[in-house]
């Protein structure tokens, strides 16, 4: 698959596909599995879930856990700093979008 070539630059769309979503509301790890493999992206927990780890540590994201019949699972949403990312990177993915777009 061409996509494994380019994984390591495409983990920066992946991270801003995670703080899109984080930043409208909660959702947990195989939720987000499935709607990035939606788009293209098959990822696995193992890659998943370091990310959203590193992200959580960088302040972007928060977790709790909740009660899923015996089991836990933990969810995610953005936090304030997260949102403000989340903000700042519609403008500069708009940018270059616009920049794409243009015929030469």
């Amino acid at each position: 698959m061409t996509q494994m070539k380019h994984q390591n630059l495409l983990k920066g769309l992946i991270r801003l596909h995670v703080l899109h979503h984080a930043a409208g509301g909660e959702f947990y790890g195989q939720w987000m599995i499935d709607e990035l493999a939606r788009h293209g992206y098959k990822l696995s927990p193992g890659t998943l879930y370091p990310m959203l780890h590193a992200m959580e540590r960088s302040g972007y994201l928060k977790s709790r856990k909740e009660r899923l019949g015996r089991t836990f699972r933990r969810v995610y949403k953005a936090t304030p700093l997260g949102k403000e990312a989340n903000n700042v990177a519609k403008v500069k993915v708009s940018e270059l979008f616009g920049e794409l777009i243009e015929v030469h």
